[in-house]
């Protein structure tokens, strides 16, 4: 399948989290399939509103953002890095995850010290800039619409993108924005569902190489061990 864009990813393992997160967002990146979205009472809108703006990447937490193919690269090159990459790199292990806001959105996000995985992003960042290909113009403007602070402009033109590095912060979607009159509730809920599925210490201990087709979506290309 062509793909129009590339991104590192955190994805689950094969299991109950990656199977109940495909039926939540209502995407699977596996399988490349659509899937139909479990029944949960309660909620402030149906599954498929909550979820509309995170449906397309699946469930995941990015490490290198999306990005288009640099003139010269391939993909074939680009596989070879990333499993070079992930040969010589070592897990990280995170106290666990919560859900939590983050802005109007909900979120896993870790708990207890992130230095590691912020670390690990970071070095996501460096090691696949030679295979981005710079923005356009149209991209620095669509970017920069939404009004960036001067240090979020400064990485945005130095790596594609405003939060990475210091701006990082590790975290898995689970809604779109939403009122915050209903996050706490909504919370409340999806910590039931989302909890026990959770390992705890929650081990990062992969990295997923992802594709997005001329649709948007994005589907699994390889999921590689972390085994340095």
């Amino acid at each position: 399948m062509p793909f129009t864009r590339y991104a590192v990813y955190v994805t689950p393992p094969p299991g109950p989290l990656s199977d109940f997160g495909a039926a939540w967002l209502g995407w699977d990146p596996v399988r490349g399939t659509t899937v139909p979205h479990p029944n949960i009472p309660d909620l402030p809108a149906p599954v498929s509103d909550l979820t509309d703006a995170p449906r397309k990447y699946g469930l995941h937490a990015t490490m290198k953002p999306p990005f288009t193919l640099a003139p010269g690269a391939t993909e074939a090159a680009l596989r070879d890095a990333f499993a070079a990459f992930c040969a010589a790199t070592a897990p990280v292990t995170l106290d666990g995850l919560a859900i939590a806001p983050l802005g109007r959105f909900l979120a896993l996000l870790p708990e207890g010290d992130e230095t590691a995985i912020n670390t690990l992003a970071a070095a996501c960042v460096r090691a696949f800039e030679p295979f981005r290909a710079p923005l356009t113009e149209a991209e620095i403007t669509r970017r920069r619409a939404g009004g960036l602070t001067p240090e979020q402009d400064s990485r945005l033109a130095q790596w594609g993108y405003p939060h990475v590095m210091a701006g990082f912060r590790f975290h898995i979607t689970l809604t779109g924005k939403r009122p915050k009159a209903e996050l706490p509730a909504l919370r409340a809920t999806l910590t039931q569902h989302f909890a026990p599925l959770l390992p705890l210490p929650f081990p990062v201990d992969a990295l997923s190489l992802m594709g997005e087709d001329r649709q948007g979506r994005f589907h699994l290309i390889h999921r590689h061990a972390l085994t340095a």
